[in-house]
């Protein structure tokens, strides 16, 4: 199996290993950086399944998902999980998601993956649309995605019980020829 791997200035995004999990557990189970994710924060299993359904979806054919653990150029070390997954129902869309150590915060490694996780899909991909969501108080993750050049197309009140709390979602997207504009 052909494992991937994306390079940016600072960041190396490539397929999870077996291994991985105890790195990803470093963040997954920071209730600070789970606040507004439906999930976590993760016991030691829960974590391990992550890692485990990313390698799964390594094998697929045609591949539909890539989930990718992000590393620091310097040094390797694993700063967090970045993915983009194509729709299976409008496999010309796709969307993007990602979650990342609490100590690696606001210095512009999410924004760096992001644009490399848009440059793979209307890339090498080919897709015309990625979107993706954050809660509408996730203020950081909003401007990453501003920042990549997503516009905010919606707001969604209370659609998501997370941890027992209604939340409200931002849906942001851009297309290809907007990315392309960008360039």
């Amino acid at each position: 199996m052909h494992k991937m791997q994306l390079d940016t200035d600072r960041l190396v995004l490539r397929d999870f290993k077996a291994t991985d999990w105890k790195e990803v557990h470093e963040y997954a189970l920071d209730p600070e950086v789970v606040k507004f994710m439906i999930w976590g924060p993760n016991t030691v299993e829960e974590t391990q399944y992550f890692v485990d359904m990313a390698l799964d979806k390594q094998r697929e054919k045609p591949r539909r998902a890539y989930e990718f653990a992000v590393t620091l150029k310097d040094g390797g070390k694993l700063i967090g999980a970045a993915g983009l997954r194509i729709n299976p129902d409008e496999p010309l869309t796709a969307d993007v998601g990602y979650c990342y150590n609490r100590k690696f915060w606001r210095q512009g490694y999410s924004t760096e993956a992001c644009l490399r996780l848009l440059e793979l899909g209307f890339g090498e991909l080919g897709l015309h649309r990625i979107w993706a969501t954050c809660d509408s108080e996730n203020l950081g993750s909003a401007g990453v995605l501003l920042k990549c050049g997503m516009r905010q197309e919606g707001h969604f009140v209370q659609d998501k019980l997370i941890k027992g709390h209604w939340r409200d979602t931002l849906l942001f997207a851009i297309l290809r020829e907007e990315y392309e504009r960008s360039l």
